[in-house]
């Protein structure tokens, strides 16, 4: 559904090392950095079929963060959601709403963690815990 997101940040080389840190964790390999004709400077990560991406605002104001917008990582157990969330938190984010943990409703079950990195944009590792048989 989704061929990519592209974050905004006012420091590239603190989100990178940031993001390098956090996508670890889901065994993505650390940012690739790359300037824009424009001279603007951006930071592409490629995993699994995914790309994510960080920029400095092309339009040359400062970057801000969506209210009311998450973007959602897939982790494939709670123990890999909770080290997405302590990796993040070591290093400069903020975990948000409640705690990591078993969160169930009309999905299902989920394995859920949020946190701001330190852009202040809003994340979520996430694990759909596989009905039960």
């Amino acid at each position: 559904m989704f061929s990519h997101i592209m974050l905004g940040t006012n420091d590239v080389d603190r989100a990178k090392a940031f993001y390098d840190a956090v996508l670890a964790v889901v065994g993505a390999p650390a940012g690739v950095r790359n300037v824009a004709r424009s001279g603007h400077v951006r930071v592409f990560y490629r995993h699994a079929g995914s790309t994510f991406s960080l920029t400095q605002p092309l339009n040359g104001e400062p970057a801000s963060c969506a209210n009311g917008g998450t973007i959602g990582f897939s982790c494939s157990s709670p123990e890999q959601v909770q080290a997405f969330h302590d990796t993040a938190v070591a290093h400069g984010g903020v975990s948000i709403e409640d705690p990591p943990g078993l969160r169930v409703g009309p999905a299902g079950q989920l394995f859920l963690a949020y946190f701001r990195d330190p852009d202040g944009h809003k994340i979520c590792a996430l694990h759909r815990v596989p009905a039960a048989t």
